[in-house]
């Protein structure tokens, strides 16, 4: 096997969905029980089974978050450069066909959110575009990346897939992590949704992770877009076959899974399924009961009493005061976001909130005086 898609043309969704059902309450316990769950054992702590057990699925998972991660809890922000788009997806503002204004941030603009987001205490910093090769592709980034990387500790990045050469060379301009939601993993509601563009591409977007890991990008974030398919549950578990296979394969980078729920947007879908929030806790511990390692993440796509409940649990890294639209920072734009965030609360009252917690917030956790090479 070269790359995931050999591993997800074994996966059946049809048979996947009726095993994830069909788990009983002894299923359950004996994944509880496990030292080290196996693909087997997440189903059943995805399962309508596991309902009962969220109270025991919630206290390991917090005993395994503690273990693993201590107190701290990562804060992160999202820079969006350009809602360019040149393609058409039914749930996502940024498409080609909804009529918006479009925007692309230049040098002095760049400079100007940078420096908004540094005075907020911002250190670790997400780049999101929407995907458009000519405009904002690799010669946008190759002219921007080095003067945004040396204001923050950390970079990550959120755009269209690209092919392994240009993820190795973002690597040498100061790139840390991507960042590549394969919104679904069933592929024929993945067509209903991808109507025009290069993201119609299922496959060249299922195999990006592989590409990231043999271009030795040090963090690799997955996560499925809850709500576009039929079954949350056969998403989750399928991110979980995703994450478990690149683990094994690229062990040398670090893995992290985010949990987005569909919001509203321009042109927006109603979600196909509904997974309320006891459903999306039950989700969260069972990737940390699966993989104690791995770093989950929350955005500002949940409310505020959600996450200030939820993060506590399992939850490593959280984005706060995120806005969806290019420059919303500096210039305190209120249209052409993607999605409408939940959480709209200031980064030092999510700071405040952690801290009261008994979370320890983390603006910044390296140097590159301690050895790291950008």
């Amino acid at each position: 096997m070269n790359t995931f898609t050999d591993r997800w043309r074994e996966l059946d969704w049809h048979h996947i969905t009726l095993a994830i059902n069909s788990k009983r309450a002894h299923d359950v316990e004996r994944a509880l029980a496990s030292a080290r769950p196996t693909a087997e054992d997440m189903m059943a702590l995805l399962s309508p089974a596991a309902a009962e057990y969220l109270e025991p699925m919630a206290q390991k998972a917090q005993r395994l978050t503690r273990q693993r991660f201590g107190n701290v809890v990562g804060l992160y922000v999202p820079l969006y450069l350009s809602n360019l788009c040149a393609n058409d997806c039914t749930y996502c503002g940024f498409s080609m066909s909804n009529r918006i204004r479009r925007k692309t941030l230049d040098a002095r603009e760049i400079v100007r959110e940078c420096d908004a987001l540094r005075e907020m205490g911002f250190q670790h910093l997400l780049l999101v575009t929407g995907e458009h090769q000519s405009k904002v592709g690799m010669d946008y980034f190759r002219e921007h990346l080095p003067a945004i990387r040396a204001r923050f500790s950390s970079l990550h990045m959120e755009v269209q897939p690209l092919a392994q050469e240009e993820y190795a060379e973002l690597k040498t301009l100061g790139l840390d992590g991507v960042l590549v939601y394969q919104e679904t993993y069933h592929e024929a509601t993945y067509a209903r949704h991808h109507l025009r563009g290069n993201k119609q591409d299922f496959f060249w977007r299922l195999e990006t992770p592989d590409r990231l890991g043999r271009a030795g990008i040090d963090k690799i974030g997955l996560g499925s877009l809850t709500g576009l398919s039929d079954s949350w549950r056969t998403d989750c578990f399928m991110v979980a076959e995703h994450l478990l296979w690149l683990q094994k394969r690229y062990w040398q980078s670090r893995y992290s899974v985010a949990f987005p729920r569909l919001r509203p947007c321009a042109g927006g879908v109603e979600p196909a399924s509904i997974m309320d929030e006891r459903q999306l806790v039950q989700a969260i511990c069972a990737f940390r009961l699966l993989s104690p390692e791995v770093e989950l993440t929350l955005s500002t796509r949940e409310s505020p009493a959600f996450r200030d409940n939820v993060v506590p649990i399992a939850i490593n890294n959280v984005s706060a005061f995120s806005k969806t639209q290019p420059g919303g920072y500096a210039d305190n734009r209120t249209e052409l976001e993607q999605f409408a965030p939940h959480d709209n609360r200031r980064p030092e009252q999510v700071a405040q909130a952690l801290s009261q917690a008994g979370l320890q917030p983390v603006w910044k956790d390296w140097d590159s005086f301690l050895g790291r090479q950008i």
